[in-house]
């Protein structure tokens, strides 16, 4: 593959900063961790060498940007999904930080399906992208590799907080990342203390609305982190039930056919993930479910419409429901 334009752009100013901080001496005792570049990140897509500060990220990845904006990254463009009036705004942001996206000028680059020339067009000197996921466009990395230098972030075994010192090592927000995951771990403590926890183990998962199974969050995940961090215990699935293994590399979730999810739901307590009220009555009116511990002990709770995916907002609106439910 031919060398990226940026990357030739870069390569003569690299190479003068390097020969100033040699002459200097001293630059390196004068200048913060923050502001040293150039910097390498490791990637799945192999290490990242980003030569200054990033002035402008796009994100094709709507699962990061909430990550992306908890930090303040300069933000310029995301992607966008067509799941408005859900999980969505007019615009296709997710509800739990699209106010804080628009205040701060940040626009759609493009809606669900990636679109290289949308990304070109925005300018960006710094790409991020998820290696996995219904927001990936890792299918087109070669292309939109070669716009900018693309960081590619696998979000389905991290936590929100670790994806944030990810991404503030990346772009040297490590003191913005550091602060906002303090301030939040000290909630959680908070929280913790205060829960009284419902019958334990739960299953925490994701149902489909029409009975087509479920996806069940695992310790891997952002969501079971979290719940472990609080002190409830994930129920393992019976090892008799044959799981789905249509997620491919993902780990963060164990897929259940409709016909598995009686058997393979066997928590105390059921958790709904990217549920409302609305969801937990349709469970409960299931006659296929009514057998099962948490549906027939009426054990169980909506985590809220925006859970399918835990950044600082999102996650910060479970904590709230977590203890409006269990305190």
């Amino acid at each position: 593959m031919a060398t990226p334009l940026w990357k030739r752009r870069t390569f003569l100013l690299g190479a003068a900063s390097a020969l100033l901080a040699n002459q200097s001496g001293v630059i390196g005792q004068a200048v913060a961790a923050d502001d040293i570049w150039p910097r390498s990140v490791d990637t799945p897509k192999g290490k990242l060498t980003l030569e200054s500060k990033p002035q402008r990220i796009v994100s094709t990845s709507v699962t990061l940007t909430g990550t992306l904006l908890a930090i303040n990254a300069p933000l310029a463009a995301s992607s966008a999904t067509n799941n408005m009036g859900t999980v969505a705004d007019h615009a296709g942001f997710f509800t739990q930080w699209a106010e804080i996206a628009h205040q701060r000028g940040v626009v759609p680059v493009y809606r669900t399906e990636p679109d290289v020339e949308a990304v070109m067009a925005a300018a960006p000197d710094l790409i991020i992208m998820s290696a996995t996921g219904g927001d990936s466009a890792l299918r087109l990395y070669d292309q939109i590799s070669q716009i900018a230098p693309t960081l590619v972030v696998n979000y389905d075994d991290k936590s929100w907080q670790e994806v944030a010192m990810l991404l503030g090592s990346a772009t040297g927000l490590e003191a913005e990342a550091k602060a906002v995951i303090a301030e939040f771990d000290k909630r959680v403590a908070d929280t913790k203390l205060k829960l009284r926890l419902p019958p334990q183990p739960i299953t925490a998962a994701v149902y489909y609305e029409d009975d087509s199974g479920a996806n069940v969050w695992t310790p891997a995940s952002a969501q079971g982190k979290l719940l472990l961090a609080l002190g409830f215990e994930l129920a393992a699935i019976p090892p008799e039930v044959k799981t789905l293994t249509t997620m491919g590399i993902r780990s963060d979730i164990i897929q259940l056919s409709g016909e598995q999810f009686a058997d393979g739901v066997n928590g105390e307590t059921l958790l709904l993930f990217a549920a409302d009220d609305s969801i937990i009555d349709q469970v409960n009116a299931n006659i296929f479910l009514k057998h099962i511990k948490s549906v027939s002990s009426k054990r169980v709770y909506a985590m809220g419409l925006d859970t399918f995916r835990l950044d600082y907002y999102s996650a910060s609106h479970m904590l709230e429901r977590l203890t409006r439910l269990f305190v």
